[in-house]
């Protein structure tokens, strides 16, 4: 080999060099990260109120009035998550999680033989039932509402609507569907901002105007004047002239 091959063969190691290098230059500049504004990942957890403090007042609507306006078929579409874990068909096997036909009013930890975790058998054997809103606090945060429970879903938060078309929707999944808690009409919270009904027309009586004159006797009729002390009673006989009215036009 001349000493010209070699100087080709060198040349194009230290082109392909400088050309690896210049890109890895110019990637970094365009895919550069910026430095975070505080080390390692942000985790959200949920608040713990301070022992002793008062709870915050709840905006949502009770459960009854929720479940009275559900839509099953949203309830079946948010329900694919759970298909991940739990088979939904009567008399399916059971997946990581237990088949949850007949869960709506069975018992906590209903299906038989399935492995639950201590902490959802306790509720069992404390005679938890899985009523209505028993279902919703627990769709709201499965860890909460069962500590310990080996179910892994983070649950529905805030979405109180979602959850409500999920219960209507695992009711069906039952030979005897439970029925619907009656709604009370002193539960349902108004919408925020709406003012208060008016009174229906002739409940209250108008109150009258500041300064009206009240209403004048009817025409040709002399109000009774009072006695005077002494005065004298004109005699029987006595005629008072009748009041001259216009005639009509």
């Amino acid at each position: 080999m001349d000493s010209f091959e070699f100087n080709k063969i060198a040349g194009a190691i230290l082109g392909t060099a400088l050309g690896v290098m210049a890109l890895s230059i110019i990637s970094e500049a365009i895919f550069s990260e910026g430095e975070p504004a505080k080390p390692g990942f942000e985790i959200a957890v949920a608040e713990t109120p301070a022992a002793g403090a008062p709870a915050a007042p709840s905006t949502e609507e009770p459960i009854a009035v929720r479940l009275a306006k559900a839509d099953v078929a949203a309830g079946q579409k948010a329900a694919a998550i759970c298909s991940s874990c739990h088979t939904l068909g009567k008399g399916e096997p059971a997946k990581v999680g237990p088949n949850l036909y007949g869960v709506v009013g069975g018992p906590a930890a209903h299906m038989a033989g399935f492995g639950y975790s201590k902490a959802m058998q306790a509720k069992h054997d404390a005679g938890m039932t899985w009523t209505f809103d028993n279902l919703d606090q627990f769709l709201t945060a499965p860890q909460s509402f069962v500590p310990g429970t080996a179910m892994g879903f983070g649950g529905f938060g805030k979405q109180a609507q979602t959850r409500a078309n999920v219960i209507a929707y695992l009711r069906t999944l039952s030979d005897n569907p439970v029925p619907l808690p009656p709604v009370d009409a002193g539960t349902a919270a108004p919408a925020a901002g709406t003012a208060p009904a008016a009174p229906a027309s002739g409940t209250a009586p108008a109150a009258p105007a500041t300064g009206t004159a009240p209403a004048a006797p009817a025409t040709g009729t002399a109000p009774a004047a009072p006695a005077a002390s002494g005065a004298t009673t004109p005699p029987a006989d006595a005629t008072t002239p009748p009041a001259t009215t216009p005639a009509a036009q």
